[in-house]
């Protein structure tokens, strides 16, 4: 067993002992927490579960922290120190933290997983854009996030499915449709204008002179309205297909593509009868409203227009209905800030249907502005447009893009400095943890070439009592707190943990590699030094799978 958890058990075992010994009343008290503490003289792991269990013992924090001291004689406990307000320090004995280490080496590729929880089901929307061009930076942040997210609550033990709602309906289509119908009449020298609304990016262009590639003129003597649909089918395929493919080189996979177009109209239609049904829509001026105020929005919503045409609430609830149909029991959008406002009417519409809307979590997505030499970049150099997602890649590459839009969290505006995701220096996260990976690489090639081939080692047989520096025990401490923060992180929504704790890890690993030498005439110490480092490595890589960014060997 991880120390962790043991001495997780061995604090609710202790716990339990103080209540049958009288010491402290029965009760229903929390859930163990440890903690590292920030300085090492206040022990290996701390928790706070004498202050968290005040309310139901009716003692002071002291007087509870003394009581589960007092039973807490356990072979693998060198010391327990109770400080401050009532805070209980664990100092372990050396032993029972090489366990971490064997757990890590067995486990490998699954160190950190929790049990699959099947009937523990989630849904995680994002990015969800427009498919009428290419994905703009923001949509990135959104995109690295959410993905990296499905990835964390998989590892804790959720069973989730990673949804794009395609917004192929309404007035965004039509004014693609529009605007390549423009463009194509402009490429054949006829007179024509981009509508108000219209699209201006130069992938427009692009779509209206493949048309006009593959098929000349045929269709500029065909009635407009004939035309606007063959575009809008030919120019929605062709930019969802890019969409896929620029997703996919960013490591992001969906499970599920739903389109909005399924929606209408009997999707619509018949979330709406259930709420006329209930008594939460009514008609006013020709339209039909929601009654979202009897559920904290500022003002009623319209749902179908006076014209009879559904607006965007419409299908937002239809499609929310449908995601409660399939069961899952969280599910979570996560939406571009500027939706705040949107939040409200969501939660209420699906309130009036009759579901939790606890249920439903919306992460709002802060702002990204890119920077390079210290100021502003806001437009492509090529294009004169807004800088696409594909550009970024190209500049920095799908790690750094990656790892810099998780490293912050969600709900904070990110400053991305474009020099220093493309910089091979300390200063840049992910070059800082990538090399800690492929430096270890560079270790087994060193004790290769001295006589030791790390991937004919038996670890069973590792004399664990070699490691005894503080370097060595602080780095296993970090890796047993793996486990812990995936728990934490999942609970919390917050992969920029992941990204925190393997930056931290990797500073870990790289004093460790400073102050100790690994490959030596001591071949039991070698050995225990090896099984170490590939421990760490374990780790890393598997932080690095959760933050969707690679692992190198080399670098």
């Amino acid at each position: 067993m991880e120390m962790k958890e043991l001495l997780k058990q061995g604090i609710a075992e202790a716990l339990k002992n103080a209540v049958q010994a009288g010491a402290l009343p029965a009760g229903d008290y929390p859930d163990v927490i440890l903690e590292v503490p920030p300085q090492k003289e206040f022990g290996d792991f701390s928790t706070n579960i004498a202050m968290q269990s005040a309310r139901t013992a009716h003692k002071a924090p002291r007087q509870i922290a003394q009581a589960i001291v007092d039973q807490m004689n356990y072979s693998w406990l060198r010391k327990a120190d109770i400080a401050g307000a009532g805070f209980i320090n664990f100092f372990l004995k050396y032993d029972v933290m090489y366990d971490t280490l064997k757990s890590i080496l067995a486990r490998g590729a699954d160190f950190g997983k929790a049990p699959f929880r099947k009937d523990d089901t989630a849904q995680v929307e994002y990015v969800s854009a427009n498919p009428t061009g290419p994905l703009h930076v923001g949509h990135g942040r959104g995109a690295a996030y959410g993905s990296a997210l499905v990835n964390l609550m998989r590892a804790a033990g959720y069973h989730v499915e990673a949804e794009y709602y395609i917004n192929d309906a309404g007035n965004q289509m039509d004014n693609l449709a529009a605007s390549v119908n423009a463009r194509y009449l402009e490429l054949l020298g006829k007179p024509s204008e981009i509508p108000e609304n219209g699209y201006h990016g130069h992938d427009i262009i692009e779509t209206a002179q493949a048309i006009i590639d593959q098929d000349g003129d045929s269709y500029l003597n065909m009635p407009e309205k004939e035309r606007l649909d063959i575009f809008k089918d030919r120019a929605y395929a062709e930019k969802l297909k890019a969409l896929k493919r620029d997703l996919e080189n960013f490591n992001v996979h969906y499970d599920h593509w739903f389109s909005e177009r399924t929606l209408h109209p009997d999707a619509i239609q018949a979330a709406c009868d259930v709420l006329k049904q209930r008594g939460k829509m009514y008609e006013k001026d020709g339209a039909l409203w929601l009654k979202s105020t009897d559920y904290g929005d500022d003002k009623d919503r319209v749902v179908i227009r006076d014209n009879g045409v559904p607006t965007y609430l419409a299908a937002d609830i239809a499609y929310h209905k449908n995601k409660y149909d399939r069961g899952f029991k969280t599910l979570i959008n996560i939406w571009g800030a500027d939706h705040h406002g949107y939040v409200a009417r969501v939660k209420a519409a699906m309130e009036a249907l009759g579901y939790d809307p606890k249920q439903l979590e919306v992460l709002l997505l802060q702002m990204v502005s890119l920077f390079r030499d210290g100021k502003p970049v806001k437009m492509s150099k090529r294009t004169g447009q807004a800088i696409t997602l594909n550009e970024l890649i190209e500049e920095v590459g799908a790690d750094a893009a990656r790892y810099f839009f998780i490293m912050r969290s969600l709900d904070t505006q990110l400053d991305f400095d474009l020099d220093l995701a493309k910089s091979h220096s300390n200063e840049n996260p992910v070059y800082y943890i990538q090399y800690a990976h492929a430096r270890i690489y560079s270790i087994y090639k060193q004790a290769k070439e001295a006589g030791t081939d790390v991937a004919m080692l038996d670890w069973s047989d590792v004399q664990w009592q070699k490691l005894q520096t503080e370097e060595e025990m602080e780095l296993i401490k970090k890796m047993a707190a793996f486990p812990d923060e995936i728990i934490r992180a999942a609970r919390e929504r917050a992969p920029h943990r992941i990204a925190h704790f393997a930056h931290e890890l990797a500073g870990l690993f790289h004093s460790f590699y400073n102050h100790c030498r690994i490959i030596q005439d001591d071949k039991d110490l070698e050995k225990a030094r090896l099984a170490l480092v590939t421990a760490v490595r374990i780790t890393i890589a598997n932080s690095l799978a959760i933050l969707g960014v690679s692992a190198p060997e080399k670098m």
